[in-house]
């Protein structure tokens, strides 16, 4: 066994540096204060104590920086993952209970096994039947979600619902009795960000701050809401006055924690602690190949399961809830010059830190500074755009891309992702099914033979050439015999037909036996079967099926040497 690939710790540690610990640390220092009320505010949308965000934030950290390939993705709470979470424990338990608390424990232990196993089982492109679309969808859809459930804490007010329908029914029902200071707070707090986000570097860099420094101070700058905010808090002591605060906040280490071993409540997770891997793993594996390509690194996605799973493992036995690397601090620890996994062990030690000695702090933050933190993180997730751009490119890719967002706003975000899956699978089993076909032929003075229905070419009345534009399985195998069969009886003076298949990777059982029933009735028909370009790989397994030793025609390498070999042919005979 190859320690190396399981353990890529043994890549880098031994040639570790001082001058990439600095590096290190600088980073750490600074996705430490960026971290901490992201912890405390991804656990709260999850309906989670604001400890387990901190908790989910520690033994993870340490546990990827060993077994993760990325050396600059941040793993730990975040939105999607979180709204996963609250979503799937809704209908179990009441938020905040311990109940409900176990169960978000499980689906942590659940998820990390499953990407576990599937790492060790190298599954990693199963990740590829979530379509582009589907995700760009489902992650939108969720941003609205999220960034609705967060008003509630604007306002001040109780409100509920997994959905943008009740969301919306609960919070007109509301208003009423909405909460002036939490409004201002709320408010004043996320003006600030937004404000941050957009003119806050390009007031740093007009003073002479350089570009780097002044992007890290404004990804930063949420921390300065949450200091402001929970200063006024206490020195006003708004909680008189109605504002809700996190409240109370356990101080030390996370203690080691068992999940349940209650099998009913293992099924009942169990479709949810999938999705929650499979989306946290996309969205993961995106972030870290973007990331490592800007310095000429690579990551690995099948070790990415099995350091993604270590990770949820990690989250589940200490308490955390499911993790999986953020797109938002795994930039800002890029921008900051991280250059090993060790940065996030560094940054696991700071917030380590932080459950010690600053959840008295803690207790005094309002709950509306971490909502309008959450709803302007999570606006960046939003791309309606998408939907035009997509509706533009394909429209089966934008109907599909659509369900999922109507669904995940409407109805759930599980019913969300499930349907927009099944809808990729769906469309690709009918597109692949009906698989484009053309005539071909060559085109004057030279070797090339392009669509007949799209340029000038030479034709031979006796000889067609039928070019196959998909790898023929089971599917399309059927079709392929219909489409043959036309071409034949619409020429009823061919006696050669070219299958030429270059875009053809792969030819299964039931495609071999159509090709072998096309042969016997080409053969009744007077008209000889032969194939060109056909792939080395394919080659090889049709090596000594029945359809060669049985072939009345030849097998040409080019397009062109059959063109040659037949037309030839022709016109000798003629």
């Amino acid at each position: 066994m190859n320690l190396k690939r399981y353990l890529p710790i043994l890549q880098w540690a031994p040639a570790y540096r001082r001058d990439q610990a600095t590096s290190d640390l600088v980073a750490a220092l600074i996705v430490t204060v960026m971290l901490i009320p992201q912890s405390l505010a991804y656990a709260l949308l999850a309906g989670l104590p604001a400890q387990v965000g901190l908790y989910a934030s520690i033994l993870p950290l340490v546990i990827y920086a060993v077994f993760g390939t990325s050396r600059t993705l941040s793993v730990g709470p975040v939105a999607v993952a979180s709204l996963m979470t609250a979503a799937a424990l809704a209908p179990l338990a009441e938020a905040g209970s311990p109940e409900y608390l176990a169960g978000a424990v499980l689906l942590a232990v659940m998820s990390g096994l499953m990407l576990t196993v599937m790492g060790i089982m190298r599954l990693g492109f199963l990740a590829n039947f979530l379509s582009h679309p589907v995700i760009s969808g489902f992650i939108t859809a969720s941003g609205i979600v999220i960034a609705a459930s967060q008003l509630k804490h604007l306002f001040g007010v109780q409100a509920s619902g997994h959905n943008l329908l009740e969301i919306g029914r609960s919070l007109v029902m509301s208003l009423p009795d909405t909460n002036l200071p939490t409004v201002l707070i709320g408010l004043g707090a996320l003006g600030f960000l937004v404000w941050s986000r957009r003119y806050l570097k390009p007031l740093l860099k007009r003073f002479g701050v350089p570009a780097r420094p002044a992007d890290i101070v404004t990804k930063t700058a949420p921390i300065l809401a949450v200091v402001v905010t929970t200063l006024l808090a206490w020195l006003l002591q708004l909680d008189a006055a109605g504002v809700r605060l996190v409240g109370e906040v356990p101080s030390g280490l996370p203690s080691l924690t068992l999940p349940s071993l209650d099998s009913g409540l293992w099924s009942q997770l169990a479709v949810s602690a999938l999705l929650i891997s499979v989306v946290g793993f996309v969205e993961s594996v995106s972030v870290g190949q973007t990331l490592a390509a800007k310095k000429r690194q690579r990551i690995d996605p099948d070790q990415e399961l099995i350091g993604l799973g270590t990770a949820n493992l990690g989250a589940g036995l200490s308490g955390g809830m499911p993790v999986t690397g953020g797109f938002s601090r795994s930039v800002v620890n890029f921008d900051a010059g991280a250059e090993t996994p060790a940065a996030g062990a560094y940054t696991a030690v700071g917030i380590a830190l932080a459950t010690l000695f600053l959840t008295p702090a803690i207790a005094w933050l309002p709950q509306a500074t971490l909502a309008a933190t959450i709803i302007v993180a999570v606006a960046t997730l939003i791309d309606l755009p998408a939907l035009a751009r997509t509706f533009r490119y394909s429209r089966t890719d934008f109907g599909a891309m659509l369900a999922t967002i109507l669904l995940t706003l409407m109805h759930s975000v599980e019913a969300g992702i499930i349907a927009g899956v099944t809808l990729s699978i769906g469309l690709f089993l009918y597109r692949t099914s009906r698989p484009h076909s053309a005539v071909v032929g060559r085109v004057p003075g030279t070797e090339h033979f392009r669509n007949v229905l799209r340029h000038n070419v030479e034709l031979c009345p006796k000889v067609t050439f039928l070019r196959v534009d998909e790898s023929l399985y089971f599917a399309n195998a059927r079709f392929l015999e219909e489409t043959v069969m036309d071409l034949v009886t619409r020429q009823p003076e061919l006696t050669d037909l070219v299958l030429v298949c270059p875009a053809v990777n792969l030819i299964d059982a039931s495609a071999l036996e159509s090709l072998e029933a096309i042969n016997d009735r080409l053969r009744d028909a007077g008209v000889s079967l032969h194939f060109s370009e056909i792939k080395g790989p394919v080659m090889d397994r049709l090596k000594g099926t029945e359809l060669l030793a049985h072939l009345d025609g030849r097998i040409f390498l080019s397009t062109y040497e059959a063109w040659q070999a037949l037309t030839g042919r022709v016109a000798a005979a003629a």
